[in-house]
């Protein structure tokens, strides 16, 4: 396998711009008005991530929890690596390096972690109709991942190529959908953008069937930009766009309420 050139990324710099505007707006809400206060983006991040109800639908299509008991297990895992991506950032500290990722392998799929401590997967294994790299090639293409990632100075361009490319190496023998997410979300939290999460099954089966096919396209052309990448990456930025029209309508509510008090 061979990794996508990050210098092939096309950007939808519109797309950027609409976020940018957006999260601007934000930071004058919390920074200018005195109806706010200094932990109110914290809160919102840490409150709405899922309600129990819609996350068992979802991760049942995931099938990563079959029950209650198994999300609210994740849902404490998910709420634990967000506090400490938070205490992370406080300290000035971005995503950038492979004992940070260890670190988020403990916390958020300590199953994992118990079975393997620090072990990327010692197993062959299969995504849809793409088979990831053999275990001895894993160290080589992530350490060639953090650097690819790290050239990239646009934080939201990073966060999405970083969740591509680590879910098509899948370096875990389990909880690499998990880790994923966390670490792109660290990388948008550091740049002061909201944390993202498909939220609904539908965007599920959208986002598996992107990569499915940018996999498949990428074993036939592994330097080419195809429209399969380029899907995933607009539902991403979708999915941000959403999440900080939705923070921005949170903040402002609150910022109402206190009016009213």
């Amino acid at each position: 396998m061979i990794l996508f050139p990050a210098n092939s990324i096309h950007i939808n710099q519109k797309k950027i711009d609409a976020i940018e505007s957006i999260l601007k707006s934000v930071l004058r809400l919390v920074i200018y008005s005195r109806t706010h206060m200094a932990d109110d983006v914290l809160d919102t991040y840490l409150s709405s991530i899922f309600d129990l109800k819609q996350l068992v639908a979802i991760k049942n299509a995931q099938m990563e929890a079959q029950n209650e008991d198994e999300a609210e297990e994740y849902l404490s895992h998910l709420r634990l690596s967000l506090e400490f991506i938070a205490e992370e950032i406080h300290e000035k500290n971005n995503f950038e390096n492979e004992l940070q990722l260890f670190k988020l392998l403990r916390i958020i799929s300590p199953e994992t972690n118990a079975k393997h401590p620090n072990k990327y997967r010692q197993t062959e294994v299969m995504v849809g109709g793409h088979n990831c790299p053999e275990p001895f090639l894993i160290p080589s293409l992530m350490s060639e991942l953090f650097y690819q990632m790290n050239t990239i100075s646009n934080p939201i361009i990073r966060s999405i190529y970083l969740h591509h490319e680590m879910i098509r190496i899948h370096p875990f023998a389990d909880g690499n959908g998990r880790v994923t997410r966390i670490a792109k979300n660290w990388i948008l939290m550091f740049d002061l953008y909201p944390p993202i999460f498909i939220d609904e099954v539908s965007q599920k089966k959208e986002y598996i069937n992107a990569l499915s096919n940018s996999f498949s396209e990428l074993d036939k052309s592994p330097a080419q930009w195809n429209k399969s990448i380029n899907l995933f990456f607009e539902q991403q930025l979708d999915i941000l766009f959403e999440s900080i029209l939705s923070l921005l309508e949170k903040i402002n509510f609150l910022g109402l309420k206190r009016m009213k008090q």
